[in-house]
């Protein structure tokens, strides 16, 4: 019968399985657009860090910053608008802290890529450190 009975219960995937599937289809659209990958997952250390999904370089190499975010739905304004004020500060504070280990400031962005039904929302400078 293999590995799964029919009575086997239905095991949705975890919050972290959906957040990784999301994390690998908007890192493979950014590299078909000439981005190349520097780090995933980057956190600042101490309370209050962030973390960065995807840090990527642009072909003009600018470092760009993404942060990845899925819904199910577009209610409360969907996936983009999830990226609140608090949330984008705790990801200008982890990208300022790996800007503290290069030797060259690089130009730098924040991107937004929103994902609903496998439809990929690519929101270049989504939002600025200021």
């Amino acid at each position: 019968m293999g590995w799964l009975s029919k009575n086997a219960p239905f095991k949705p995937a975890s919050t972290k399985q959906t957040g990784d599937a999301a994390e690998e289809l908007a890192l493979q659209h950014l590299q078909r657009a000439g981005l190349v990958l520097l780090q995933r997952n980057y956190r600042s250390p101490g309370r209050g860090g962030g973390e960065i999904d995807l840090i990527m370089r642009a072909p003009d190499g600018t470092c760009v910053f993404v942060e990845v975010r899925q819904r199910k739905s577009a209610s409360h304004g969907g996936a983009a608008a999830s990226v609140n004020h608090v949330k984008q500060r705790r990801i200008v504070f982890a990208a300022r802290h790996y800007l503290m280990r290069q030797a060259q400031l690089p130009p730098c962005r924040f991107d937004v890529v929103a994902l609903k039904g496998g439809a990929v929302e690519w929101l270049q400078a989504a939002f600025d450190a200021g």
